[in-house]
Parts: structure tokens; sequence; C-alpha cells
């Protein structure tokens, strides 16, 4: 029997993503970002903070996006100044990347907005039963 809209979860899922994606949008527009330059941005900085200065795949393997979109957006950051493609010592073919000074200052505060629009989203739930949510519905299997 099919379910009408309001009962089908994967349904009321595509409206709240697209809802949550309205309101990240809104969130990093003043910064100048995109979601997904928001999201190599942030994971760059954050595996820079970690010590490591990974390349395109590692790095699109950690943010979960598509290796040939991830060097597009890279390509669009690196012309903003906020991350930067070094030749790696260990494999000439590949580049390291690391957030420049300017990445390094938005990153923190891109993350924060987006924190921001993350807890008003998720508002009516509390967070450690929507973590648990997502985390099986992202992981299953985990």
């Amino acid at each position: 029997m099919a379910l009408s809209p309001g009962e089908s979860p994967g349904f009321l899922l595509w409206h709240a993503t697209l809802r949550w994606q309205r309101e990240i949008a809104a969130a990093l527009a003043p910064l100048d970002l995109t979601h997904v330059q928001f999201v190599l941005l942030a994971c760059t900085w954050w595996l820079n903070s970690q010590g490591e200065h990974p390349n395109q795949l590692a790095l699109a393997r950690q943010a979960g996006t598509d290796v040939k979109m991830t060097s597009q957006v890279l390509r669009t950051l690196e012309n903003k100044g906020l991350v930067a493609r070094e030749v790696d010592p260990a494999d000439t073919r590949a580049k390291r990347l690391r957030v420049t000074d300017a990445g390094a200052d938005l990153a923190p505060r891109a993350i924060a907005a987006v924190e921001g629009a993350d807890a008003q989203f998720f508002r009516p739930v509390p967070v450690e039963d929507a973590v648990a949510l997502l985390g099986r519905l992202a992981r299953p299997g985990s």
C-alpha cells in the first residue's frame, strides 16, 4: 500500500534536507562561501589542525565528496586565497593542501555560522537523538 507524502520517510527527509540546505546557504552567504566550499575548507582546516596535509583524494574521502568536483571546488578556494595546493615532496604528481592565513581566519567563523544554523534547524529534536539517528542513516551497519 502506497504511503501518503506525509507518511513517507524518504519524502519527509527530502523536504527536511531542502530546508536545511537553504538555511545553511543563508548562513554562509555573508561569508561568500557555498556549502561545498565550506565543507572542503572546514575539512582542510581541521585536517591541517591535526598536523595533516591531505592531498585532494584524502580530502574528498574525509568530506564524502566526488574527487573531480573536489578538485574544481578547491580551484575556486585557491582563487579566493583560502587554500593553497603545494607539490607533495613524496609524490610530485600529488598536491598537498593547506589553508592560507585567510582560510584559517574564515574557517572557524564559517563553522560557527553553520553550527548556529544547525542548532536552530535541529532545535525541535534533542541533539543526541538527531546525532544517533543521522549517524545510523549515514553509516548503516556501524
